[in-house]
């Protein structure tokens, strides 16, 4: 006798970068704002810097939007490990060439669609 296995079809899952979700292990924003004012040097120590969104993750991306006191909200796009993100872009517009041609599609959307932060279908 013959058997026929078929691949099971599963519902796509946030790992595969379609959509951005909160991120459970990380980064927090607290790291995301110390990346900043670290090595990148993106804020000075005096700025007041608040988490307005996120940070959200498709795959092994991150996308985070600050809230700077006297300023435009700051957008940053980090990629890595959740407790060591490295900076991809950070600024008003962060739809450059990288997350473009790179970022999965969850932060794609957020980053240069304008997309909204919310649950699919919701």
């Amino acid at each position: 006798p013959t058997t026929t296995t078929t691949p099971s079809l599963s519902s796509p899952t946030a790992d595969a970068g379609l959509v951005a979700t909160s991120c459970p292990s990380g980064p927090t924003g607290q790291q995301v704002i110390q990346l900043l004012r670290g090595r990148a040097a993106v804020l000075s120590d005096g700025v007041r810097v608040q988490v307005g969104t996120g940070p959200l993750c498709a795959a092994d991306w991150q996308y985070t939007v600050l809230k700077v006191t006297g300023y435009e909200e700051l957008r940053v796009v980090t990629r890595g490990r959740p407790g060591a993100p490295q900076l991809v872009t950070a600024g008003t517009d962060v739809c450059n060439a990288e997350v473009r041609v790179v970022a999965p599609p969850g932060i794609r959307t957020l980053a240069c669609d304008g997309g909204t932060v919310g649950l699919p279908g919701a």
